[in-house]
């Protein structure tokens, strides 16, 4: 595991350079949460709190096949959703807010899903997070940067910024990223933190990303070591 060492103030990598990098690594990185329509990406990332994309790839398809809409969810028991969604984990109050969520879809917006960051976040169970998704997959709208724990974290390794807290990576992100970047930008980094720049053990010596990346925090790699 590689052993981390108090962050030094860094330049970040030069952003076009890191923009071309990463679409030469992942050219068709997406989102992974399965879906048909603008609706079942809400519901889906609203269950992907907390809960890996997989497991809930395994959940929506009876979940959807019994609320295929919000007008069906809106009218559903919190202990049935509860049966459907309990593998996903903090199922009560994942229920809860998706059918919370379905009755101010069916009462604000006559069942649709709004395109503005604003009166999506008023929906109950919806951040900004879960809002940028929705608008950056399902519609195409960069509405903002998504900060998951891959994003935050490499970030970090690159020197993109030295926050914490995602909203303030995400101001970082947007400061230096070109708008028409920003989606994109997400899909492809929350690829590489899963399949190269992992947590535990980094995989440095085969990422695409090193020429660029100061690797903040963490200790020297070893000239002598092979790749």
């Amino acid at each position: 595991m590689a052993r981390r060492q108090p962050a030094a103030a860094v330049s970040p990598p030069p952003t076009r350079k890191l923009l071309t990098l990463l679409a030469k690594a992942y050219p068709e990185a997406h989102c992974a949460l399965e879906h048909t329509s603008p609706f079942q990406l809400l519901v889906a990332t609203i269950l992907s709190a907390q809960c890996t994309d997989a497991r809930v790839n395994m959940v929506t398809p009876a979940l959807f096949r019994r609320y295929p809409g919000p007008k069906e969810l809106s009218e559903a028991r919190v202990k049935d959703v509860e049966a459907l969604i309990r593998s996903t984990g903090f199922y009560h109050a994942k229920a809860t807010n998706l059918i919370a969520m379905a009755k101010a879809l069916m009462q604000r917006h006559h069942g649709e899903i709004p395109t503005s960051l604003d009166a999506l976040v008023e929906l109950p169970g919806v951040g900004r997070k879960t809002a940028n998704v929705l608008l950056g997959t399902a519609f195409g709208i960069a509405s903002g940067v998504v900060v998951d724990t891959h994003v935050a974290r490499i970030s970090r390794l690159l020197g993109l910024t030295a926050a914490t807290q995602p909203e303030r990576i995400e101001q970082d992100l947007m400061r230096l990223l070109p708008r028409k970047e920003w989606v994109a930008f997400s899909h492809r980094l929350i690829h590489h933190g899963r399949q190269v720049c992992v947590a535990r053990r980094p995989r440095c010596r085969d990422c695409p990303l090193l020429a660029v990346c100061p690797r903040v925090g963490l200790s020297p790699l070893d000239p002598g070591a092979g790749r």
